[in-house]
């Protein structure tokens, strides 16, 4: 008998077993790869929903909108505090606020920095990151511009805000040499600080994009795609941009995209009739930019003619970071990365442009609690569809939650979006809540409640977005039945925080939560 053949046989079915079994290895490793896909994360620093994927025509804004067009926008999406380092405290560990700490800029810096791990609110990061996920951080993602406290004028500290969510984190200083230089910088290396405030709200220079932080920012994330694609884990990276926050700065070629002439005006530009200005203010932030040609107050709005100059700004400074963000978007097709990547962008807050006659954020009003949410996930259909359901930044944790199959460590306050992702049908009427300014506000598909626990007179506004789009009047004393309808349910939200907003209760006098020393973020 000749062996031969059999050995030949035997050879053929060992080769085969172990084709069967490199098969069954390759297919077990992309069903663990899809059950957790990677998580990009992209957080704006004041990025109200001025895009082209938000019916803002005028606007030049391509890679926001590709974005849009490839996944879903929400056009109803409400931050729960109108302030930068609070909404991102709010966002990243999906807790409403329960005390005043919860309300200010420090928040990190009182709740989480230094503190271990079993003690502090666990955010998303820290959450996927016991999941097996390799965390990295770039640039601004929860308040300071590098992921450290530290105050303005102060060295660059070691201590971090989130101190057990990154594996790793980078941020490129560049000529400024600190995280807040940068934040606050001009394309030459000067900074407001450092100016002593005098400096305008604005610039356009004619240099590269790498002129100013946020360049350098995209390319730290280029840089860390390259490497991310060739580990063995999944990965959550979070890129954290500056533009549109003030100053407005940008290279020339974004201000050339807008002829000044054209752009539009606030549709609202005077106070809200039946409105105590203790609800507004005098756009103090805006206002630290001394060089600034006028100086707007309630009392005293800035001509039209600055007006548009202001807004030309903005959206320079909104196309410069579009384009940064589409360096990254581009970046994570070419590493192949994008087929099983979950993409989220996400405004910490909206801002008045001139809207009721403030400059900023800080208020309870759609103007600055409104800003943009677009999500792509891999397989997702009906891409391009947009939702018009009502949605806070709350509801990113459990949705990324549900998008891993990972199980949340505690109580979480959102609800997670995957029915709006993954169906094309309405879903159940959902309602947002936001903290500022000793109130609460309420926002459902029409209305928005708001109650001030203060002395100034009227406490209770009611808006109307179906008869009303541009908030124009406060209708409480108008429409009692339907304020009686929603009051319990805004002052339900509010158990636990209204106790501090007492006389002689809270981190105030008079029981007001405190922005922070970094007030004007």
């Amino acid at each position: 008998m000749n062996p031969v053949p059999c050995i030949i046989k035997r050879t053929k079915l060992f080769l085969l077993m172990l084709l069967l079994l490199y098969t069954d290895v390759l297919y077990g490793q992309h069903q663990e790869r899809s059950r957790h896909p990677n998580i990009l994360f992209i957080a704006v620093d004041d990025l109200r929903p001025e895009l082209g994927a938000y019916g803002r025509a005028y606007m030049h804004t391509p890679h926001m909108d590709r974005l849009a067009r490839e996944g879903r926008v929400f056009l109803n999406h409400y931050v729960n505090v109108p302030t930068c380092g609070a909404s991102r405290y709010s966002m990243l560990t999906g807790r409403l606020p329960q005390t005043p700490a919860a309300l200010s800029n420090d928040a990190f810096e009182k709740l989480t920095a230094g503190k271990p791990a079993a003690e502090e609110p666990e955010s998303f990061v820290e959450l996927f990151r016991r999941n097996g996920y390799y965390t990295v951080g770039i640039g601004k993602i929860s308040h300071s511009p590098d992921g450290n406290v530290y105050g303005y004028n102060q060295p660059v500290s070691d201590k971090r805000e989130l101190p057990h969510s990154w594996d790793a984190f980078y941020f490129d200083h560049g000529k400024w040499q600190t995280g807040w230089n940068a934040f606050f910088g001009y394309a030459g290396g000067e900074n407001r600080q450092g100016r002593k405030n005098e400096v305008r709200p604005y610039e356009h220079k004619d240099v590269p994009d790498t002129a100013y932080p946020d360049g350098l920012t995209a390319q730290l994330a280029v840089e860390q795609l390259a490497v991310l694609k060739e580990k063995d884990q999944p990965f959550l990276l979070a890129v954290g941009f500056f533009k549109p926050h003030l100053p407005f700065t940008a290279p020339e070629k974004y201000w050339d995209l807008y002829d000044e002439r054209k752009i539009p005006l606030s549709a609202s530009p005077g106070i809200p009739a039946a409105v105590n200005e203790k609800s507004l203010h005098n756009s103090n932030e805006f206002n630290q930019y001394k060089q600034g040609e006028e100086k707007p107050s309630l009392k005293a709005p800035v001509s039209d003619a600055y007006a548009r100059k202001l807004r030309h700004a903005y959206f320079a400074a909104v196309s410069y970071v579009d384009t940064q963000i589409g360096k990254v978007l581009e970046a994570l097709k070419q590493a192949g990365l994008d087929k099983n990547t979950v993409v989220v962008l996400w405004g910490d807050h909206g801002w008045h442009l001139g809207d009721e006659r403030v400059w900023g954020k800080h208020t309870l009003s759609d103007y600055s609690l409104r800003s943009p949410l677009i999500l792509r996930v891999p397989g997702m259909p009906a891409a391009g569809m947009s939702s018009p359901q009502v949605v806070q930044s709350v509801d990113i944790y459990p949705t990324l939650l549900q998008l891993a199959h990972i199980s949340p460590k505690g109580i979480l306050d959102g609800r997670s979006l995957y029915p709006e992702l993954f169906r094309t049908g309405r879903g159940h009427a959902t309602v947002a809540r936001s903290y500022f300014n000793r109130g609460i506000s309420l926002r459902t598909s029409r209305y928005r409640l708001t109650k001030y626990y203060r002395q100034e007179q009227p406490v209770t506004e009611l808006y109307d977005y179906t008869n009303d789009p541009y908030e124009t009047r406060n209708l409480a004393a108008s429409f009692p039945g339907v304020v009686d309808s929603l009051l319990p349910v805004v002052e339900h939200a509010g158990t636990t925080i209204q106790q501090y907003w007492k006389p002689g209760k809270g981190s105030g006098k008079d029981g007001k939560e405190q922005v922070g020393r970094k007030n004007d973020q």
